[in-house]
């Protein structure tokens, strides 16, 4: 059925209309009017955004990129407090961005880019700049004010947030096949509080070293973002 929206509106669901479809059929097997279906617009409407099916697979991985980035940005905004309980947040935080990397959206983005990256390695970059680089980057920050703040050690930022999402994705993607097994909400709870555990060891001020123990017995009840 095809609807009636602002230019603006228009590209937006056929962006979004391009990433279902070609999450569900691949690039090779998707077609633009399917695309055109799903985004509820005419066919030749897709053609008057975006010339063709390859500029309409860059374009829609980009925004789908976007989408994803935009979700954990703002699950960080919960390190801006410094007075916190720091474990307390950094579990929370942790948990928040392993569910988003878990997500039918993160998953299927993953998905797309392993599967078509041979014939569109260019879309390896774009995926990067507007995930993980700009991801640790803001990770960074936060925790370079931590440091400031006397909450944390750390003398290098950036290696500080490589190693806090190494210690979450890299157990998740074991756990679940590179994506391909579901994993259920307490192991997504335990892995972010082992990742914590380990960050704190390395980066936690000598006072609190070694208050693991006390971490696990206070992580259960984690404020969970609403289905």
């Amino acid at each position: 059925m095809v609807t009636t929206r602002g230019g603006g509106d228009r590209r937006q669901a056929i962006l979004e209309g391009a990433f279902t479809v070609f999450a569900r059929r691949g690039y090779a097997q998707a077609c633009v009017k399917e695309v055109a279906a799903e985004a509820g617009v005419a066919k030749p409407t897709v053609y008057n955004h975006l010339n063709d099916k390859a500029t309409l697979f860059r374009h829609a991985i980009q925004a789908a990129a976007q989408t994803v980035l935009d979700e954990r940005l703002a699950v960080l905004d919960l390190l801006k407090d410094a007075d916190g309980d720091l474990p307390a947040t950094l579990h929370d935080v942790g948990y928040r961005l392993l569910r988003l990397h878990t997500d039918d959206r993160a998953c299927a983005l993953r998905r797309l880019l392993y599967s078509e990256i041979t014939h569109f390695p260019d879309i390896l970059d774009v995926v990067t700049e507007s995930g993980p680089h700009r991801l640790i980057q803001a990770l960074a920050d936060r925790l370079a004010r931590l440091a400031l703040a006397g909450r944390l050690r750390i003398t290098d930022p950036d290696l500080a947030a490589e190693q806090f999402l190494a210690l979450l994705t890299g157990p998740l993607e074991v756990r679940t096949r590179m994506g391909t097994r579901p994993i259920d909400d307490t192991a997504l709870n335990d892995l972010a509080l082992a990742a914590v555990e380990s960050f704190l060891q390395i980066f936690g001020p000598r006072a609190t070293t070694g208050a693991g123990a006390d971490m696990r017995k206070a992580a259960e009840p984690v404020d969970r973002p609403q289905e």
